[in-house]
């Protein structure tokens, strides 16, 4: 049995963050049911045509998965296979979190959450269009423990409008009381056509400049790995034997399947996802017509498999260890990516000796330059 991840994508929320370009949906309470019975369909569908495959892991992602009604979040872990399953997580948004749900969450088999927080700061969290207070979040992270969740990750946001790093100290010591096992922290990425853009453009909010925006970063590192979390990669931190075991799979470039609009999957190395439109999609699966909701993103060769298990693995703090590299495709990636390797090292992005490849500090700071060398 090949052993694969699973990515459910639950494309509504209450209401759209001011930073928030994921394919998600405010008000569309009306499409909930008709949406999860044509995933159930496409979940059920490609397991009949893959019996060969055990799923590993499950990430029910979105959106806001905590949004909808918890029957059917137990309607679709009840649909996948279960047996040897390591992980199941979902993400859950303070505010649209009670008692019932996180009950029903645990019965169901998920035994790890994932809670975007972002900031402690009241203000700063309605700036940018949260829905939730600080104290939302505490009565969810607490609801959470009480029902017996051990595995939680917390989601934190740096550089964001009018954030110091008096804000991201408060954050960290507030949230490192309540003993999380895992604490992610993004670094805010002002995309297109979202109403941040137009409020920094507009003057409403000011942004970090990017030397601050890097301090937090450093000093969010120093702070917890100080605290006993290991940095294992670029945006996550977690105590021993608590990193996110699917998200480590992707990293490692191991194959996933993703069901839901807009859900990418990476599978005999093929990557491909799902359209995005939802009316589209609907009525795909309505009409058994699934291969039309496919879209083929990459066929990989040899050398693109090669280039991008680089890339993927120049994520991770360790990096990338030659002889798992060798194990899998037979060759050195000293030898293959001389050139590029040469230049990373000459430019102090790369560390490189004859067990690993793995960024520097500078790396760390720097590793978009990093990563454009294998694509």
């Amino acid at each position: 049995m090949k052993k694969i991840g699973v990515y459910i994508h639950i494309p509504f929320c209450i209401k759209k963050c001011f930073y928030c370009d994921f394919l998600s949906f405010p008000n569309k309470e009306n499409l909930y049911e008709k949406y999860i019975n044509c995933l159930l369909k496409e979940i059920k569908y490609f397991f009949e045509c893959n019996k060969e495959l055990q799923i590993k892991t499950i990430y029910i992602g979105g959106g806001t998965p905590s949004s909808i009604d918890s029957k059917y979040i137990k309607n679709i872990m009840e649909t996948l296979n279960k047996e040897n399953l390591e992980e199941a997580t979902i993400e859950v948004n303070p505010g649209t979190i009670n008692l019932e749900k996180i009950k029903t969450y645990k019965d169901i088999g998920i035994n790890r959450l994932s809670i975007g927080l972002q900031e402690t700061n009241n203000t700063i969290l309605k700036q940018i269009g949260r829905i939730h207070t600080y104290e939302d979040f505490l009565s969810t992270y607490n609801l959470a423990q009480e029902v017996g969740f051990n595995n939680i990750n917390v989601d934190l946001m740096i550089g964001l409008p009018n954030q110091k790093v008096q804000n991201i100290k408060n954050s960290l010591e507030q949230i490192i009381k309540l003993e999380p096992k895992h604490v992610s922290v993004y670094s805010l990425i002002v995309e297109e056509n979202t109403k941040l853009e137009s409020m920094i453009k507009e003057g409403v909010l000011k942004l970090p400049d990017e030397e601050l925006e890097r301090y937090m970063y450093k000093y969010v590192k120093n702070f917890l790995e100080l605290k006993g979390y290991n940095h294992y990669e670029i945006s996550n931190f977690s105590k021993k034997g608590y990193e996110s075991k699917h998200n480590l799979d992707c990293w490692n470039q191991e194959e996933y399947i993703g069901f839901g609009l807009g859900a990418h999957s990476y599978l005999d190395n093929i990557r491909f996802s799902n359209t995005e439109n939802l009316e589209e999609y609907i009525k795909n699966i309505e009409n058994n017509d699934y291969d039309k909701n496919k879209i083929i993103q990459e066929k990989q060769n040899e050398y693109s498999k090669k280039q991008e298990y680089m890339l993927l693995g120049l994520r991770k703090i360790d990096g990338i260890s030659i002889k798992d590299f060798k194990n899998k495709f037979g060759e050195n990636p000293i030898f293959i990516f001389r050139s590029e390797l040469n230049k990373l090292v000459t430019e102090n992005l790369l560390e490189v000796n004859s067990d690993y490849i793995k960024l520097t500090e500078k790396g760390l700071d720097l590793a978009n330059l990093v990563w454009e060398e294998f694509i």
